[in-house]
C-alpha cells in the first residue's frame, strides 16, 4: 500500500487502463470487466481489478491534470510492479479537420509547463509514447475497423477553454509539432514511464471542437468513448 492506495500488491495487474475520472472507471467495471473487485477507495480515486474475456486487468482513475497523474502512475510502475498504462480520456481539438468523437492516438505529447524540471531538474517539454504499445494499439484497431487519428497533443497546465487568449496559446506552440489538440495529463504519463523505464500510450476522443465551436452531447460521448475503451482493452 501507499499513502495514495490502498490496494494490496497482488490486486494490481501489470496491465492498466487509466480514465481521469473515477466514475469511468467504475462505468468500465461494470459494462467490460467480468469478476471484478474494488481495489481503491482512498480519495475516492477508485480502481477497479477484472477480466476481460481471459485476460485480466486493472482500470485505476488518474484525477485531473499532470500532478494527479504523476502520483498514481508513479505509484502503480514503482511500487506495483505495473509494467503498461494506457491512458483513456477526451480532449478538444484546434484543427478542422477532426470530427467530434473521433479517435486520437497520441503520439507525443507537448507541454510549456516544468513537470521535468521540478522532477529531476531536467529542462524537457517533449515526450513521446512508446512505439512497441502504439503500435499495438494500431495493429488492433485495424483488426477492428475502428478509425483513428494519430498525432501530436498539448498537454496543459490550465483548461483552455477558460484562458482569456486562447489564440496566445496556440500562437506559442512549436510549428513543427503541427498540435492538432490538447488534453492535460499524457506528459506526466509519458515522462514517469520512460524514467522508470515502463510503457505508455494515450487514447483520446474528441469531445470539444475549438476550430469549429462545437461540443459533443453526453449521448455521444458515451457511445464513442465505447470504441476507444474497447481499443485499449482488446490491445493492453
Amino acid at each position: 500500500m501507499t499513502i495514495h492506495c490502498n490496494a494490496n500488491k497482488n490486486d494490481i495487474e501489470k496491465n492498466v487502463l487509466m480514465p481521469g475520472d473515477p466514475l469511468r472507471a467504475k462505468y468500465i467495471a461494470e459494462n467490460f470487466l467480468t469478476d471484478v473487485k474494488l481495489v481503491n477507495t482512498v480519495r475516492n480515486m477508485l480502481a477497479y481489478t477484472g477480466k476481460y474475456g481471459d485476460k485480466k486487468v486493472t482500470v485505476f482513475s488518474s484525477g485531473m491534470g499532470m500532478p494527479s497523474m504523476g502520483i498514481y502512475c508513479y505509484e502503480l510502475y514503482k511500487f506495483y510492479d505495473v509494467e503498461n498504462i494506457i491512458r483513456i480520456g477526451s480532449c478538444g481539438v484546434y484543427t478542422p479537420d477532426i470530427d467530434l468523437l473521433d479517435t486520437i492516438l497520441v503520439d507525443k505529447t507537448y507541454t510549456e509547463g516544468n513537470f521535468a524540471y521540478e522532477w529531476n531538474s531536467n529542462d524537457c517539454h517533449l515526450m513521446q509514447a512508446d512505439e512497441e504499445l502504439n503500435a499495438s494499439i494500431e495493429e488492433v484497431a485495424k483488426k477492428l475497423n475502428i478509425p483513428y487519428i494519430k498525432g501530436n497533443t498539448l498537454c496543459s497546465d490550465c483548461f483552455d477553454g477558460y484562458l482569456d487568449d486562447l489564440n496566445a496559446l496556440l500562437n506559442r506552440l512549436p510549428k513543427d509539432l503541427n498540435i492538432i489538440g490538447a488534453e492535460m495529463e499524457a506528459f506526466a504519463l509519458f515522462y514517469i514511464a520512460k524514467y522508470l523505464n515502463k510503457k505508455a500510450s494515450c487514447l483520446l476522443t474528441v469531445v470539444d471542437s475549438l476550430a469549429k465551436k462545437q461540443s459533443s452531447t453526453a449521448e455521444e460521448r458515451e457511445k464513442s468513448l465505447n470504441n476507444m475503451i474497447k481499443l485499449a482493452l482488446e490491445s493492453i
